[in-house]
């Protein structure tokens, strides 16, 4: 009998995964978006949509109790797991015991420096990808950290709500489509996995999530001569998803006098000016963001 065994078996079964919580009387946070998968073949899903090689290591945010973490031991040469909940600490120590290749770090993933993490932890392996279960409250902040720090990541694979998957990997013109769609499009190659109900999480959510794939790219779609006006550029013009491309451009960066040289603009750029936000391409609004950038 191996280690595991004698601890109890599988991390991610239900009744293991209510014996720890009720050893250790450990109470859920609603405020932490702590929600524990209890569902192995998901588990599976999600490491295997990860890709990860003996070489490989594996960065995993808001680890629980482990059960995601575990699967992903027994796959990766490395993982380094960040957890903000203190009381979870003692709970992980035990739990992974067996697993020698598993680092622990108590923080709060977006006031850490990840490059150095990184460098420290998983320094040796030949890959590194980004496997987790995020919470719900902090999603998109994470992800962008992830991206805009241009960390060296093969994947970022992670369970999210369903809702912020489907806009992270939304095409133009459909209603999901907006400036987090552009983002995710700017940095990644966005595949929706698999959808997770609510019922397989202990406690369970009040919505279903979904598994989404980022395969980060090495370099953007598009060419920007400035990256953080570009991003502007698109934050304008979803600003009021009602008004025409033209209307929220000019509440963003023009006088109300100058709507006749902002349509001249669009124009230029290949954008009839009734168009809305939502359905211009991220190449439309490359071109468009270097057209407004030359004016100003």
């Amino acid at each position: 009998m191996d280690k595991q065994q004698q601890m109890g078996g599988d991390i991610s079964t239900p009744n293991r995964t209510r014996e720890i919580v009720a050893r250790y009387g450990f109470s859920f946070k609603k405020s932490l978006g702590q929600n524990f998968l209890v569902d192995r073949n998901i588990l599976h899903k999600i490491v295997g949509a990860a890709d990860l090689g003996p070489k490989d290591g594996a960065l995993e945010i808001g680890p629980g109790i482990g059960s995601l973490t575990e699967q992903l031991a027994k796959q990766a040469r490395d993982v380094l797991a960040i957890e903000i909940d203190q009381r979870l600490i003692p709970i992980l120590g035990e739990t992974l015991t067996p697993y020698s290749n598993v680092k622990i770090v108590h923080g709060d993933v977006l006031k850490l420096s990840l490059n150095e993490l990184l460098t420290e932890y998983l320094g040796d392996c030949e890959r590194i990808s980004v496997v987790a279960n995020l919470p719900y409250y902090v999603t998109t902040p994470i992800v962008m950290k992830l991206l805009e720090e241009r960390l060296p990541l093969q994947n970022i694979v992670v369970m999210i709500q369903k809702e912020v998957a489907d806009r992270m990997a939304a095409d133009p013109g459909t209603k999901d489509y907006g400036s987090l769609s552009i983002a995710v499009a700017y940095y990644c190659e966005p595949e929706l996995v698999t959808v997770v109900p609510h019922s397989v999480f202990i406690p369970q959510p009040n919505v279903d999530s979904a598994v989404i794939k980022l395969k980060v790219r090495d370099k953007p779609p598009v060419e920007v001569e400035d990256e953080a006006f570009f991003f502007e550029v698109v934050q304008a013009a979803f600003a009021q998803r009602r008004k025409t491309i033209a209307n929220n451009l000019l509440a963003r960066f023009y006088g109300k006098g100058e709507r006749a040289r902002l349509e001249k603009i669009l124009e230029s750029a290949g954008i009839d000016p009734t168009r809305r936000g939502e359905t211009l391409s991220i190449h439309e609004y490359a071109r468009l963001s270097n057209q407004i950038r030359g004016s100003l």
